[in-house]
């Protein structure tokens, strides 16, 4: 069996606030193999890296009263959306903002840190990365590769701030030895991606569905049509891999188990590969035969877990605890 790729979803979210260089590092040294960053543009064009472009919920821009007034409310992705947002503020002025925990309630620990973390560019985090992989290189260690997700690439198109040719420059000047994926879960942005790079791209798709591709007006961008036989060959004309809702991979069955969809095997079959996402070890986010106690913020047993799809032929993972998945996977043939 081959060991999944290990990829550390917005650094080692589980331990330090999300989109951090320190988180990125921890995620490096738990034995992540990918970092992902997902970015989003400033209004003077720089990649940041976001889990959104509204940033009221992992930022400590509500206590600055001298933004105060550029809340605002717009639609993004047929969305209506309240708080600030990256394209309203230039890089010097979110450098002035600090990292928050984004799901305080859960993870208690992780806030005890909010304030202290700048909001990195993406090219603040290729030039860690190359600095680690050049030292990685010296001890003959494997270089960490990078997975930038594009966030939204129809809004920032339509507002002047394309995110594709940000994303290229960047990777171009700074990527130095490491191995990429580019993920979306838009299809237009990957298919042009296609046609000006060689980079492997990542088609996400949802299990609840999710927005239609504003850039692709046609039911087949639908992610319960992509996932069919027919779809996947379609999405293997452009992409490499798909990222996919761990629930599309393996479902609870009878008595809680878990049992294998036909997905990895459908992919498989369409040359792509599968990661799926995202693994977390609060019981919250378990299935309910791997939950340990009532605390929704207690870990539970996510090591079980990441060895289930493991065993169902996975070929890669998103996880918060890089250090917990790192265990699971230890002993499983590269």
């Amino acid at each position: 069996m081959n060991a999944p790729l290990l990829i550390a979803h917005r650094g080692a979210s589980g331990y330090l606030p999300e989109h951090t260089l320190p988180a990125y590092a921890l995620a490096i040294l738990q034995g992540a193999d990918y970092i992902e960053p997902d970015l989003v543009a400033t209004r003077d064009g720089v990649l940041l890296a976001r889990h959104e472009n509204e940033i009221g919920g992992t930022t400590d821009i509500a206590a600055h009263p001298e933004f105060a007034q550029r809340r605002r409310v717009q639609s993004i992705d047929g969305v209506a959306m309240e708080g600030w947002f990256t394209e309203d503020f230039t890089l010097a002025e979110l450098k002035t903002l600090r990292a928050r925990e984004r799901i305080p309630q859960l993870r208690p620990a992780n806030a005890q840190h909010d304030g202290k973390f700048e909001l990195p560019t993406f090219d603040e985090i290729l030039a860690y990365l190359a600095e680690v992989n050049a030292i990685r290189l010296l001890g003959g260690l494997a270089p960490i590769g990078v997975y930038p997700e594009t966030k939204h690439p129809t809004h920032f198109a339509s507002i002047g701030l394309p995110l594709e040719p940000l994303l290229l420059t960047a990777l171009g000047k700074g990527l130095g030895m490491a191995p990429v994926f580019i993920q979306s879960f838009e299809v237009g942005n990957l298919q042009q991606l296609h046609r000006q790079c060689s980079y492997p791209l990542v088609q996400l798709m949802s299990a609840e569905g999710g927005p239609w591709d504003h850039q692709v007006a046609s039911k087949s961008s639908e992610y319960s049509v992509m996932v069919t036989p027919a779809g996947l060959m379609q999405v293997a004309q452009y992409a490499s891999a798909i990222g996919v809702q761990k629930t599309m991979v393996m479902r609870e069955g009878e008595g809680g188990a878990l049992a294998a969809t036909r997905l990895i095997a459908d992919a498989h079959a369409a040359g792509l590969a599968v990661h799926a996402w995202t693994f977390r070890a609060e019981n919250q986010f378990l299935p309910a035969i791997l939950q340990r106690g009532d605390d929704a913020s207690a870990h539970g047993d996510m090591t079980g877990e990441i060895a289930a799809f493991a065993a169902a032929g996975v070929d890669g993972l998103f996880c918060d605890q890089p250090a917990i998945a790192r265990v699971a996977l230890t002993g499983l043939r590269n």
